[in-house]
């Protein structure tokens, strides 16, 4: 394989004296999407966090392309090619889809390519097109949650990170934001996914890591990993196809998975 683009090692992050992330390593390589699937609570969104920048981390390593950039604040990281698509969608419900995307860029010093880069979010998602002049607040959640990819596409980041991008959309809708990882894919756009839906997320993934508790407890390919009946058990049966957040925060792994010997 070639040098991977993001290499976490030994992770370490808290909240106090809770220890978020114990240990996390993690490697994304060029040209994949990696997905972290676990439980509420297991620690994706502060490993995200902690990755784009905006948590410091209580030990451990992040290199990007080989260069280290543990703790670099959240502007360098975007400068340095590492966008985050939020919990939550959190697109500027006042603006119009138009302006939220342009924010998207603000850290880019020349604007000449701002029209250009919008036509091609437009292209990937032309509902978007459609209500470029329609205030972010009044889109559906899932057009809120293209809106929210195609912003941080205006970075044009190397690394496009997505916290629970499935979360509240209906399942129709949650095919058509995956789907759209795949696109990004195909465009040269390396993607690392956190998600509950693991079903989802496994769908469009090339490798994926079990986060647990804060560690992580498997990692493999997604077929080996659609396949280990730890993980299906635990997130791809009856519980895990229930949608809807409430369902979400619901779900329980039980004890700490370990990979099968067959």
């Amino acid at each position: 394989m070639s040098q991977p683009l993001l290499e976490v090692r030994g992770l370490r992050a808290t909240y106090g004296r809770i220890q978020a992330l114990r240990g996390v390593d993690v490697e994304v390589h060029p040209g994949e999407v990696v997905a972290v699937i676990g439980a509420n609570g297991a620690g994706k969104t502060t490993l995200l966090r902690t990755l784009a920048g905006l948590m410091a981390p209580a030990g451990g390593t992040v290199l990007l392309e080989g260069r280290d950039v543990t703790g670099r604040p959240a502007e360098e990281m975007v400068r340095l090619g590492v966008a985050l698509v939020p919990e939550g969608r959190q697109v500027f419900y006042g603006l119009s889809v138009w302006d939220n995307l342009v924010l998207g860029a603000y850290h880019r010093r020349g604007q000449a390519d701002l029209r250009r880069d919008v036509e091609e979010v437009f292209d990937l998602f032309p509902v978007l097109a459609q209500r470029r002049r329609q205030a972010a607040g009044t889109l559906s959640g899932g057009e809120q949650q293209m809106l929210a990819i195609g912003r941080a596409l205006m970075a044009r980041p190397r690394l496009l990170m997505l916290d629970e991008p499935s979360l509240g959309l209906a399942p129709k809708v949650v095919r058509d934001v995956m789907g759209c990882l795949v696109e990004l894919r195909a465009r040269g756009v390396t993607v690392l996914v956190a998600e509950q839906h693991a079903r989802a997320a496994l769908a469009v993934a090339d490798r994926a890591y079990v986060l647990e508790r804060g560690r992580i407890a498997l990692a493999g390919s997604r077929e080996r990993l659609l396949e280990e009946p730890a993980v299906r058990a635990a997130y791809l049966g009856r519980r895990a196809l229930r949608t809807g957040a409430a369902a979400d925060e619901k779900a329980d792994t039980g004890a700490p998975l370990t990979m099968s010997e067959e």
